[in-house]
């Protein structure tokens, strides 16, 4: 019976800063094998190495296999694994988050738990997506009435830019057919925007029902983040697609969402969206750095002290 090694000194997590890490790499239709502390991806063209400490997260896109190894070296590189949808575009199941460290979670949970700071995070929230409008002092019933006005006329102002009519907003859940050009267009943008946003609190390890606008699901702070890009990316790209034609709707919709989202790097902007809501007084680098496996205990006064040692003394609890 083989007994339980101690990990190494040098680490693969240890030889790149998060910073000089690429954020998200996306892969599809290709077996991700290891070589050494590489990944290998193969399809038919030929095989493309991939040094894993230069990965934040690996999207695995559709026709995608991974071997026992290749999640290995991933695992001990600090690397997050989430498997996605066509570039990204729908969340089906993560891996390890991409951070080791427990400040972002944490940073959540007391911004929630509190009525005050939780009611802020909304406040920011509605800033971001309305960033002309200051929503400083408004109610939360405040906040969702002004929310409902600007969404209603924003979609009057698409359907008149793009030349289509509009009847308003109406979706039955479960019958995607029975909407109209444009109101499919906008029910496919937002399930590609709900996959992006679960894809992304997955990979920093959020806590996905902690939500500050939504509540009592267990995506509700995915739909909070996913509703930060409704206005300035899926409604109008919706609207774009139902004024080319008026088939196949949603899967143009969805290739519609897929290209900008690439294009304008929102996987990126999304971590830094989440970063700036939750972490307010605290260094990035707690959050950004790869830490090591550093477990502290807590005491009375909000300290800390190490673990893996008997405190039994010297110490006051």
């Amino acid at each position: 019976m083989s007994t339980v090694g101690k990990r190494s000194t040098a680490k693969p997590s240890e030889l790149t800063r998060v910073g000089d890490r690429l954020s998200f790499v996306y892969l599809e239709r290709c077996t991700v094998h290891r070589e050494s502390n590489a990944l290998t991806a193969e399809d038919g063209e030929g095989v493309k190495h991939i040094p894993s400490a230069t990965i934040g997260t690996l999207l695995l896109g559709p026709g995608t296999r991974v071997t026992h190894q290749a999640m290995s070296v991933l695992g001990d590189s600090g690397a997050g694994v989430v498997w996605v949808g066509e570039h990204g575009v729908r969340f089906y199941a993560g891996g390890k988050s991409l951070t080791r460290s427990s400040a972002l979670v944490e940073a959540q949970a007391t911004a929630w738990a509190n009525r005050r700071t939780r009611l802020e995070v909304a406040r920011a929230m509605y800033k971001l997506r309305f960033p002309d409008e200051d929503p400083a002092g408004s109610t939360r019933r405040q906040l969702l009435g002004k929310e409902g006005k600007r969404v209603e006329a924003f979609y009057h102002k698409e359907a008149k830019r793009v030349g289509v009519p509009w009847h308003g907003r109406r979706f039955i859940p479960g019958d995607f057919d029975s909407g109209d050009p444009p109101n499919q267009g906008i029910t496919a943008a937002a399930q590609c925007l709900y996959g992006i946003a679960q894809a992304v609190v997955a990979a920093l390890g959020c806590a996905p029902g902690l939500g500050f606008v939504h509540s009592g699901h267990e995506l509700s702070f995915v739909l909070d983040v996913a509703d930060l890009y409704k206005t300035d990316i899926g409604i109008p790209t919706a609207f774009e697609v139902a004024a080319e034609s008026s088939e196949e709707v949603g899967a143009r919709t969805r290739r519609a969402i897929r290209d900008k989202v690439n294009e304008v790097g929102l996987l990126d902007r999304c971590v830094q969206d989440i970063k700036d809501l939750l972490i307010t007084d605290e260094p990035e680098a707690d959050v950004t750095e790869d830490a090591p496996d550093r477990v502290g205990l807590q005491v009375d006064g909000g300290m800390t002290v190490d673990s893996g040692r008997n405190h039994r003394d010297g110490v006051i609890w």
